[in-house]
């Protein structure tokens, strides 16, 4: 049966949108997107123009949403959704992102931003399964959604889980799945959308499957490729048999409807692909549908399902994906399947699995290893298969030794909320590369009685990379003795010196080895701790990673000049995401007592693991294999590492060379000893605490109305603040109020009193006590008694200080004009830094209530765009004494 969907003499309707501009990039904001798209702008004018010259849609029927925010999007795509009764088309070019585990894509809007960290958060973008709600519940009879942007091809692993819905959704994605794309030069439109542009303009009937087939074949033709340097294949996912008419006989070009002029010299602009003819002045010659070889497999069942996107998907996505298929087609008794290899004919079974763990320093690295091993000949059968896919993610250092050592039984059965490794780092590892070879010792030396791992440490590290003290080049000693081997504490000395108001910053030793490795240094040479602690205090929340300190920076151009950071030198080469040409230039001393990085290949073995232990096995040792021979240092030496154990640790590679870096500097340190890492640890907890955290819980009727979410479950208010406390430990001091109108007049009424608890006791009081009020809440009254309460608490003691305000910021009518102004200048002078967790997304968009309370505190403002539990737990495991 013909299942091709003719469009015309029906109500159809197009959204076509681009996002060209983005309100927060890097590197003036660490959290920004990489950059603007300007060649999106292209993207909608041809695409617009082509389609009103198709006829399909009507004078009304094209939207055209230039750089919208989330919100704005989210509203034309309902408004176009409600309007279609035949054909919705939806196109979307700009960013995409997807978490490590590459199980969703968020198309990033306007506003958006990349929360880094163990599990990076996208707030300010859309996530594609949200997208395909609000689709699934269109009267359209044909949906055709068209993604131009990195990672498109990841959505196909979304449409696919998308049971409810998706029989009449088509996807047409720019690229395989997990793959970064190039968007041009900006004058033109990008090349995906300007080959796509071209084909539809051909003058004749044209189905989305042809036009897949044939844009498929001209990026092919044109010799593009990813990042990675792997052909750039668009994909196509959708029911079988499924097709929709989009072309047609040309028509001519319509005026210009009244308000509706758009920008542009009204001159088509070249091919990008440097085939056919240029701009839209004739019809393009038509391609003869065909099938190339793909990168990795080619679903083709016997009912004529073609699933096109199985073969860009690598890492836990496919293996997973591999499995839900087969099963799926048996249960619809669509067996008969083959997988059809990179030259087009060979049958590929599913790739076995790999986990990887690194650091959250080592993860571009790792990852950008893990891709070139998944092309490379090591990885390939003679059948032209691939033997093993490998899923890379990280997660803070002190978290993933805790976990391996007290919590191997929870990471495989995870049975609680409180204690979920699986939630909180990830899948249980296959390998691990810690930073530093001490932190496999560590979990070795003191793991519990209980524990469900083994841990087979490599004899040797993969490469070396020292911490290094990184000064801006103003302020940099001159002399090559000045430079190398002296502690850090007489570094920091001479740079005092040079300039008084010189600073020096190091990231969070809690969650990456370097920053514990320059905590180690930091502390050789001081006699207190918490003296120590106080000199390289930041003024507003800790950074996580090296990467993001060094692109913080550059915000604050004077404060950029006149701060030294404790890094390792790999990063001064490769390692940030922000342009050089906007940093102050910094020049590297080498401190004799900061111990050295030496990322190390750990085995990891599960009990009861073992039912495909020998695949598991050679699957490893070919990876390592790969990995510690030339290929592999090839990765670490373009990324700025050294050799691992060669004499004087001379440079992997001399061509990538990182500024300010020296070639051959001796003498270097070597690795850390277990028991100065374990100590440095104990004393950077006790000299940052016993903490002190009041929690304000808006317990107004807001939080429980029908159709809201701030109140039950893990996600709900109450849930949110148990799952935090986990970062606290017993010696510290916290307490809760639950923030309403009180009969007496008082805006809070205490839940939990402020002191010392222990954590099951805590939560206890809390899920018992924790209840919606039948009244409003006044955060303006509330706030400012919490900062007068905590700003007369220890105030001389230097201990850790921190507020939380969880709400739904429904009563946020009572934080404007000079109620606002009023929190905001006591939140300046308590110097107490206030977290506010808000359950609605764009809360902590620019300008709003709870940014800027944020913003004055030095504190970070949180909403429904991130992992909420998550985030809160980081910052108050920042201030806390957490045990292990």
């Amino acid at each position: 049966m013909d299942r091709r969907f003719d469009p015309r003499g029906r109500v159809n309707r197009a959204l076509l949108v681009g996002v060209s501009e983005y309100d927060h990039t890097k590197p003036a904001e660490s959290d920004g997107v990489p950059g603007d798209l300007p060649a999106v702008r292209h993207n909608l004018e041809r695409l617009e123009a082509v389609l009103r010259r198709g006829g399909l849609f009507g004078e009304d029927g094209i939207t055209v949403c230039h750089s919208p925010s989330l919100d704005e999007f989210s509203e034309e795509l309902r408004t176009a959704a409600h309007r279609a009764e035949g054909l919705l088309l939806c196109y979307f070019a700009g960013h995409g992102a997807v978490p490590s585990a590459g199980d969703e894509l968020f198309l990033q809007m306007r506003n958006a931003r990349v929360v880094a960290g163990g599990r990076a958060v996208f707030p300010g973008a859309d996530a594609f399964s949200a997208v395909l709600t609000v689709l699934a519940g269109s009267r359209a009879e044909r949906i055709v959604v068209i993604l131009d942007c990195c990672y498109a091809g990841n959505a196909a692993k979304v449409w696919h889980d998308f049971t409810d819905g998706r029989q009449k959704i088509l996807l047409l994605m720019s690229v395989q799945a997990n793959r970064l794309i190039d968007s041009g030069d900006g004058t033109r439109a990008t090349p995906f959308t300007e080959e796509l542009v071209q084909l539809l303009d051909s003058g004749g009937e044209l189905s989305l499957l042809e036009l897949f087939e044939q844009v498929r074949g001209a990026m092919a033709e044109a010799g593009r490729v990813t990042t990675l340097e792997d052909p750039w294949e668009p994909q196509f996912a959708g029911e079988p048999g499924m097709d929709v008419l989009l072309g047609t006989a040309r028509e001519e070009e319509p005026a210009q409807p009244s308000g509706q002029s758009r920008t542009g010299s009204g001159k088509e602009d070249a091919a990008s692909g440097g085939s056919g003819p240029k701009g839209g002045g004739g019809p393009r010659p038509r391609r003869p549908p065909r099938i190339p070889g793909l990168g990795g497999g080619l679903l083709w069942g016997r009912a004529g399902a073609v699933v096109r996107w199985f073969g860009g998907l690598r890492g836990r996505v496919r293996g997973a994906v591999s499995t839900l298929l087969v099963l799926a087609l048996a249960g619809l008794g669509l067996g008969g399947y083959e997988l059809i290899g990179p030259g087009g004919d060979r049958s590929c079974a599913p790739p076995l699995e790999l986990r990887l763990l690194t650091d959250p320093e080592l993860e571009p690295t790792v990852r950008a290893a893990a891709d070139r091993y998944f092309v490379s000949d090591a990885n390939t059968t003679e059948d032209g298969c691939r033997r093993t896919g490998i899923t890379v993610y990280s997660a803070g250092v002190s978290s993933v030794v805790t976990a391996l050592r007290r919590h191997t039984d929870a990471w495989q059965d995870p049975s609680t909320e409180d204690d979920n490794p699986q939630r909180d780092i990830g899948p249980q590892p296959d390998v691990w590369i810690p930073a530093s070879a001490t932190e496999a010792v560590r979990v070795i030396a003191d793991q519990a009685a209980r524990s469900l791992v083994v841990l087979e440490p490599a004899t040797e590290p993969l490469a070396y990379s020292p911490v290094v003290l990184a000064v801006p080049q103003d302020l940099a000693g001159e002399a090559l003795g000045e430079r190398v081997g002296r502690p850090l504490s007489r570094l920091i000395e001479d740079l005092r010196r040079r300039d008084p108001g010189a600073r020096v910053l190091r990231p969070d030793p809690e969650f990456t080895d370097s920053a514990l490795l320059a905590t180690v240094g930091l502390y050789s040479g001081a006699a207190d701790p918490r003296t120590a602690e106080q000199s390289v205090r930041p003024t507003g929340r800790l950074s996580p990673t090296a990467a993001e300190l060094l692109c913080t920076l550059p915000s604050d151009r004077a404060a950029d000049a006149r701060t030294a950071v404790l890094v390792p030198e790999f990063l001064l080469r490769s390692g940030v995401g922000c342009a050089r040409s906007t940093r102050v230039p910094r020049t590297a001393a080498y401190p004799g007592d900061v111990p050295a990085l030496t990322p190390t290949f750990v085995r990891v073995r599960w009990q009861d693991g073992d039912r495909d232990a020998a695949e598991r096995d050679a699957a490893v040792e070919r990876f390592r294999t790969w990995l510690t021979g030339a290929e592999g240092r090839a990765v670490f030496g373009a990324a700025g590492f050294r050799h691992a154990t060669e004499f004087g640790h001379p440079l992997l590679d001399d061509e990538h060379v990182g500024t300010g870096v020296l070639r051959l500097p001796r003498p270097l340190p070597g690795p850390a000893e277990r028991t100065s890492v374990e100590s440095a640890l104990e004393q950077y907890r006790r000299a940052r605490g016993p903490g002190r955290v009041l929690y304000l819980l808006d317990s107004s009727s807001s939080m429980d109305q029908e159709g809201a979410r701030g109140w039950d479950g893990p996600g709900g208010g109450p849930g949110i603040l148990t799952q935090s406390l986990g970062g606290l430990g017993t010696q510290d001091e916290y307490g809760v109020w639950a923030v309403y109108d009180t009969l007496g007049g008082r805006p809070y009424e205490v839940l939990l009193p402020f002191g010392q608890h222990r954590r099951a006791e805590a939560a206890q009081v809390v899920e018992a006590g924790a209840a919606v009020r039948d009244a409003e809440a006044d955060p303006h009254a509330a706030l400012l008694a919490a900062l007068d309460d905590m700003a007369g608490r220890g105030a001389d003691d230097e201990r850790p200080r921190l507020i939380v305000y969880i709400t739904d910021d429904e009563d946020n009518n009572r934080l404007t004009g000079r109620n606002l102004d009023e929190v905001l200048a006591r939140a300046r002078q308590a110097g107490v830094p206030v977290v506010m967790v808000s359950l609605v997304a764009g809360s902590c968009d620019r300008g709003r209530p709870d940014a800027r309370i944020a913003e004055a505190s030095g504190g970070r403002c949180l909403d429904a765009g991130e992992d909420l539990g998550r985030g809160l737990y980081d910052e108050v495991a920042r201030v806390g004494m957490k045990e292990e």
